[in-house]
């Protein structure tokens, strides 16, 4: 990757050159610019080592590759009072895409593991038939599918065009005028948005009926406490120590309904799953009852995970009307 130079960004210049990536520490009198493309800078750092990993198939190595990708995304999404929206809006389609990728290999792995774990959790005179066997045929194919997409995707023309662009915007960022400005300043304006985002559709959600409909808004809402809580980590170095531990309770508590809403994901993930296996083992002369025992233990986790999202949300609220972003 291309070494950093320092900021001189001004007014009427929309290109200039990076911060140096060697600074560590920022103030809330820093330029905003430095520390959203400082932040950049680290993530595209890491998505490199991790690139190495994956293709080892390391423990955690997709997941870590995954949120990475995404902490870019909601970097280039929050931030477009510093790095306008429309210099970035390819790049981010591009992470778009890694991600799904990513995606699609790591939802796989982690549904397996969530069924495997379920079945073992039933008392075993109530697991009838061979079950976990099934769980397991019934996901090796899209696995290994997965696996093969991925490693596809990273030998790929698209993947590398992407890496270098990523490279290109980290080295010569095409900065907006408010880049110049002091961090503590500009920053908290885009964790304010990020909060006033996942506020509305954690609404919409709440107002939604339950089924299906309500199940998707939990899935968007979860989405959006994602970019906040990211938004708020990359903010935090340039916020100053007060202002700076405020935005890091804010992330901790956007993280927290994440976990919940994730929860309540991956039990409406696995209730239909257990639907799905327990067709093809019933067609298959296998009894089914273990699975719909576990179809109505998702049911259940579900419902517990949108009670408890609704308690994390109360104490998230609390931190993302703090004076810091109201007077944003």
């Amino acid at each position: 990757m291309a070494h950093m130079m320092a900021a001189q960004a001004q007014e009427d210049v929309q290109h200039t050159r990076a911060p140096s990536r060697h600074r560590k520490r920022f103030t809330r009198h820093s330029p905003a610019g430095e520390v959203v493309v400082g932040y950049l800078s680290r993530q595209a750092v890491r998505l490199n080592a991790l690139d190495l990993a994956v293709r080892r198939d390391k423990p955690d190595a997709v997941h870590d590759m995954r949120v990475t990708v995404r902490r870019l995304r909601a970097a280039l999404q929050s931030f477009t009072a510093v790095i306008p929206e429309p210099d970035t809006r390819l790049l981010w389609a591009e992470l778009k895409w890694l991600g799904a990728v990513l995606g699609e290999a790591r939802d796989a792995e982690v549904l397996t593991d969530h069924l495997h774990s379920s079945l073992a959790a039933v008392p075993t005179e109530l697991v009838l038939g061979p079950a976990q066997a099934r769980v397991t045929v019934h996901f090796a194919g899209p696995e290994a599918a997965a696996r093969r997409q991925l490693l596809d995707a990273l030998d790929s023309k698209r993947y590398r065009a992407l890496r270098a662009d990523l490279d290109r915007l980290v080295s010569r960022p095409p900065l907006a005028p408010a880049a110049a400005q002091p961090a503590g300043k500009v920053l908290p304006k885009a964790v304010a948005q990020a909060c006033k985002r996942t506020e509305h559709r954690m609404h919409r959600a709440l107002r939604a009926p339950a089924g299906q409909a309500r199940d998707v808004a939990l899935h968007e809402t979860r989405k959006a406490a994602k970019r906040a809580r990211y938004t708020a980590e990359a903010a935090r170095p340039g916020l100053g120590k007060q202002t700076g531990h405020q935005a890091g309770r804010l992330a901790k508590r956007m993280k927290d309904l994440q976990s919940a809403l994730g929860a309540h994901q991956d039990a409406v993930i696995a209730r239909a799953a257990a639907r799905e296996i327990g067709v093809q083992a019933h067609l298959a002369g296998e009894n089914a009852f273990s699975f719909g025992l576990l179809h109505e233990r998702a049911h259940h986790q579900a419902i517990a995970a949108e009670r408890q999202a609704r308690g994390a949300w109360r104490r998230a609220r609390r931190q993302a009307h703090g004076s810091w972003l109201t007077r944003a």
